[in-house]
């Protein structure tokens, strides 16, 4: 399962821990990735979709009566 947003793509970025001896660790950054249920070509389907996608209005809800296929 990546952790890759389906709709914009966005995924890990990857940086640094810096202390405050200025050390230098790596890590990563991951989205903040959401499981929706939405509609896509009239059936009900399940996409991995970060938030900022959410808010913005790029995904509609699946009505609550609707089953996934």
């Amino acid at each position: 399962m990546s952790r890759v947003c389906e709709i914009c793509g966005k995924g890990p970025v990857r940086g640094n821990n810096v202390s405050h001896a200025n050390n230098r660790t790596r890590r990563v950054w991951y989205p903040n990735l959401q499981r929706v249920r939405t509609q896509k070509d009239g059936r009900v389907v399940k996409l991995r979709v970060c938030t900022r996608c959410i808010r913005s209005g790029f995904v509609e809800k699946a009505p609550i009566g609707a089953t996934p296929s």
